[in-house]
């Protein structure tokens, strides 16, 4: 286990630094990545969005990146382009380390899938 850990870390790190490179800015940790892909699924370009907004995009991000091993659908857009997503099936249960891990391999795949990013 601690090998496969050791190897997304670096995978991680690698992701950080790639995207750091394109827009300019480094992300911070899970949660700026997380906004970053709300606001690409999101499709309206960069502008200042309220705190409530901001959690909205970050569950976006999420739902986005757990589609990949089928736990949301997109649903459909609402009135103002916003995406809602529907849940397909229970996540198991995790504890903190192991959702962060989870969502790291997502956010991974993510990249790769949407973008043919090779980390």
């Amino acid at each position: 286990m601690y090998k496969k850990d050791l190897e997304l870390q670096k995978k991680w790190v690698k992701l950080l630094a790639e995207i750091g490179q394109t827009i300019g800015k480094r992300p911070k940790d899970l949660n700026g990545m997380l906004f970053l892909i709300g606001v690409q699924e999101l499709g309206k370009g960069k502008q200042e969005f309220s705190k409530e907004e901001k959690q909205d995009l970050m569950h976006i991000a999420i739902c986005k990146v757990l589609s990949y091993s089928g736990y949301y659908e997109l649903g459909g857009l609402d009135a103002e382009g916003w995406p809602h997503w529907k849940p397909t099936k229970r996540l198991p249960r995790f504890d903190l380390l192991d959702q962060e891990k989870l969502l790291k391999m997502h956010i991974l795949e993510y990249f790769e899938h949407e973008y043919g990013l090779k980390i």
